[in-house]
C-alpha cells in the first residue's frame, strides 16, 4: 500500500509534463498557421493606363510672341504761334477732322493794323524811290554835260540804292504780318481725331504755350512697337532683310481674341543694353480703329514656317533633371525616357528637332506615375485574358461543337 501511495505523486507529474509539452506544440502551430495565412501572395504591378499619340510630320510656324503699345503714325499738339485772344473754337471733342480743316481763331485785329501799318510805310518809301530815281536820271545826263560834280551823281545813285532796300524791307514786313494773319486762324497740321478741349473762347494764349490748344492723333493707319531678344533677331533681320513681308498678329492682352493683322515695317538701330531687347515695329491698316493709341497688345511675330518638321502633341513633353524629354512606347508595351530637342509650338503641338522620327508613338496623359521601363496599357484597348480563362473558354467551345456534332449524326441516323 505505501509503495502505491509513493508511486502516484510521480505518475501525477509525469503527466503534466506531458500536457504542458502538448499546449506548446498547440500554441506554435497555432501561431505558425497564423503566420502563414497572414503572408498575402506578390501581386504584380498592375500596368498604367496611358494615352498615346503618334509623331507625325507637318508644317510649323516659327512665331515669336510679344508685348507691344499701339503707337500712332502722328501725335500733335497744336501750339499758338503768336498771342491773342480767342474768338473762335471750331472743334468738338473727340471728332475726326481732315488736314487743313479749321479749329481756332485767335482775334486777328493788331495784326490788320500793323499790316495797314506797314502797307503805308511801302507807300512813302516807293515815292521816294520814284523820286530818287528821277533825280538820279537827270544827274545822269548833267554828269555826261560836266555840269556837275562826279560826287553830287555818285551820292545820288546811293541814295537810289537806299531807298530800293527801304521798298524791299517795307514789303518783307507787310508778307509778315500776313502770315500772322495765317496764323491767327489755326487749322489742323495733319488728318486724325481730336481729344478733349483745351481752350475756350475768351481765353488768352501765347506762342510760349506748353499745353497747346488741341491735340490731334492719327487713328489710321497705326503701328505697334514691341520688342524681341537679341538671341532672336538674326532670324529677323535674314528674313526682313530679304524683302519677305513678316505678318504681325495683335491680340487682346488675354491673349483671347485676335485684333488685326499687319507687317513688320521697321527695325531700330540700336540694341537696349539695359534689357538685350530690339524694338520692331509693325503697321496695320486699323479700318475698323479697333487698335487704340498707346494700347497694350501681345504681338506675334510669324519668323518663318518650317516644312515637314517631326511634330508631337504638347503635352507629351515633360522636363526634368534630364532635360527635355518624352515617354516613348517601345514593342513590349513599356516606355522609356527619351531625350528631345525642342523647336517652336503653337501651343498645340511641339517641334521636335532631334530625338524622334516620325510615327514613334509616346505618351501624352497618364504618365504622372510613369517610369523608365515601366508597364502601360493604351486607354481603350482591351487587357489580355489570363491563360487559364484562355484554355477555359476554348474548353467550352471545343465541348459546345462536339454536342452540336452529336445531335447532327443522331439526325442523319433516324
Amino acid at each position: 500500500m505505501s509503495e502505491v501511495g509513493s508511486n502516484q505523486p510521480g505518475q501525477r507529474r509525469h503527466y503534466g509534463r506531458i500536457v504542458l509539452v502538448l499546449v506548446l506544440l498547440i500554441v506554435i502551430a497555432l501561431v505558425l498557421v497564423h503566420v502563414l495565412r497572414g503572408k498575402k501572395p506578390k501581386v504584380a504591378t498592375p500596368a498604367q493606363v496611358v494615352t498615346v499619340a503618334p509623331a507625325t510630320l507637318g508644317d510649323m510656324p516659327e512665331v515669336l510672341s510679344e508685348l507691344g503699345t499701339v503707337t500712332p503714325v502722328a501725335t500733335v499738339t497744336v501750339l499758338p504761334q503768336l498771342s491773342g485772344y480767342l474768338t473762335q473754337v471750331a472743334y468738338h471733342e473727340g471728332e475726326d477732322v481732315a488736314k487743313g480743316q479749321f479749329l481756332v481763331q485767335i482775334d486777328p485785329r493788331q495784326y490788320e493794323i500793323d499790316k495797314q501799318q506797314a502797307e503805308a510805310q511801302l507807300a512813302k518809301d516807293l515815292a521816294s524811290l520814284a523820286q530818287a530815281r528821277s533825280d538820279l536820271a537827270r544827274y545822269t545826263q548833267l554828269n555826261q554835260q560836266k555840269s556837275i560834280a562826279e560826287q553830287t551823281y555818285v551820292d545820288q545813285q546811293f541814295t537810289v540804292q537806299q531807298d530800293e532796300a527801304a521798298v524791299k524791307a517795307d514789303r518783307a514786313n507787310i508778307a509778315q504780318y500776313e502770315l500772322d494773319l495765317v496764323y491767327c486762324h489755326i487749322t489742323a497740321p495733319v488728318a486724325g481725331r481730336v481729344g478733349l478741349r483745351l481752350v475756350d473762347p475768351g481765353n488768352y494764349v501765347t506762342a510760349s504755350s506748353t499745353t497747346g490748344v488741341v491735340v490731334i492723333t492719327t487713328m489710321k493707319p497705326t503701328t505697334v512697337e514691341f520688342t524681341v531678344p537679341q538671341n532672336s533677331l538674326a532670324s529677323v533681320l535674314t528674313r526682313f532683310n530679304s524683302g519677305a513681308k513678316l505678318p504681325v498678329t495683335a491680340y487682346t492682352s488675354d491673349t483671347n481674341k485676335e485684333i488685326a493683322t499687319g507687317t513688320l515695317y521697321a527695325i531700330s538701330n540700336q540694341m537696349a543694353t539695359s534689357t538685350g531687347t530690339v524694338t520692331l515695329r509693325a503697321t496695320y491698316d486699323n479700318d475698323n480703329e479697333a487698335l487704340f493709341p498707346n494700347e497694350f497688345v501681345n504681338v506675334k511675330l510669324q519668323v518663318d514656317t518650317l516644312q515637314n518638321a517631326v511634330l508631337v502633341p504638347t503635352p507629351a513633353v515633360q522636363s526634368g533633371a534630364p532635360g527635355n524629354y518624352v515617354f516613348l512606347v517601345n514593342a513590349d508595351n513599356t516606355v522609356s525616357v527619351h531625350k528631345v530637342t525642342l523647336g517652336p509650338n503653337d501651343g498645340k503641338n511641339t517641334v521636335i528637332l532631334t530625338g524622334l522620327t516620325a510615327g514613334n508613338r509616346v505618351v501624352t496623359d497618364g504618365m504622372d506615375r510613369l517610369s523608365d521601363g515601366a508597364k502601360i496599357r493604351v486607354a481603350g484597348a482591351k487587357p489580355a485574358a489570363p491563360a487559364s480563362d484562355a484554355a477555359g473558354a476554348s474548353a467550352a467551345r471545343a465541348q459546345h461543337a462536339a454536342h452540336r456534332q452529336a445531335g447532327a449524326d443522331a439526325s442523319q441516323a433516324s
